[in-house]
């Protein structure tokens, strides 16, 4: 059985030039390759060391980058190796099989957000009243499927998103806030559905996976193994879960450190499916509590 590796893209693979500050005390420079030119300008990184372990893992695993991007942002970003076939994309809103969306699943997607949740049009209205201008800078939607603001950090006030979070858990929402974007995203829409269904189709597993913010919490807690970063929203809050390793390395260096993990447990996973043909079976992927 072929492993399927999931993993979240901005700050657990690739790096912003803002993102690269996360990176070691070590003074010595890593070499990058940039996998992402937005307007003419380069924006997103990974080390060379990198690149080469994750052409290695595409060609061991099923790998499936799951990502809060949109299509049109996933589409700026080029790994190396093979195109992957699936990506999951808006947070589980789009499943691209070979670049395209799948309408079937889509359509599901916004049955169940409809029947579910409070509607955007709501939560944006909500935004725009409270989300003071002093420390907001953008107003955005993602493909009609949840709302970003892009916020000035430092003047941030703790106090207004907690009271935000409160207000949109009782609409069927949740809120993420990475670097200088803060996501109000409908619960419903998850990245572990999506990869789900990347292993029905497939067959694919055991699951493995990797995230830094608490977007990616419910698809680490669907997995069989997961890995977070030193750094984000999970890190910074202390989350943790059975299952999941909390890495010490942080920036740049910890996208690395992770596609090390994912080798070595693609490695094992196979040492496994090879004794399940004559003994025990590995398990789907499945779901859990959240952890504190």
């Amino acid at each position: 059985m072929t492993p399927l590796v999931a993993s979240d893209l901005d700050r657990t693979l690739v790096y912003s030039d803002a993102a690269l500050g996360l990176t070691m005390p070590d003074p010595r420079a890593p070499r990058l390759l940039c996998v992402e030119v937005y307007e003419g300008r380069p924006l997103s990184y990974l080390t060379e060391t990198a690149a080469g372990l994750l052409a290695e893992l595409a060609g061991r695993a099923l790998f499936v980058p799951a990502t809060t991007r949109t299509p049109a942002q996933y589409g700026r970003i080029r790994l190396p190796g093979p195109p992957p076939r699936y990506a999951v994309c808006a947070n589980g809103g789009h499943l691209l099989v070979d670049g395209v969306p799948d309408a079937g699943w889509h359509a599901r997607v916004r049955a169940r957000l409809d029947a579910e949740c409070a509607p955007l049009a709501e939560v944006r209205d909500h935004l725009a009243r409270t989300a003071d201008p002093e420390w907001t800078r953008k107003h955005r939607v993602a493909d009609d499927l949840f709302a970003y603001l892009v916020v000035e950090r430092a003047l941030l006030p703790g106090e207004w998103v907690r009271e935000l979070a409160a207000w949109a858990e009782e609409r069927g929402w949740g809120v993420s806030l990475q670097g200088r974007k803060l996501y109000a995203v409908p619960r419903p829409l998850t990245k572990s559905a999506a990869v789900r269904e990347v292993a029905r189709r497939t067959g694919a597993g055991p699951v493995l996976a990797a995230g830094d913010s608490l977007l990616d919490a419910d698809l680490l807690l669907a997995a069989d193994r997961g890995w977070r970063p030193g750094h984000g929203e999970l890190a910074d809050s202390g989350w943790h879960a059975p299952a999941v390793t909390a890495l010490p390395e942080r920036g740049v260096l910890a996208g690395e450190r992770i596609l090390r993990e994912f080798l070595g447990a693609v490695g094992t996973a196979g040492a496994v499916s090879a004794a399940g043909a004559t003994g025990g079976a590995v398990g789907a992927p499945r779901g859990g509590p959240a952890a504190g």
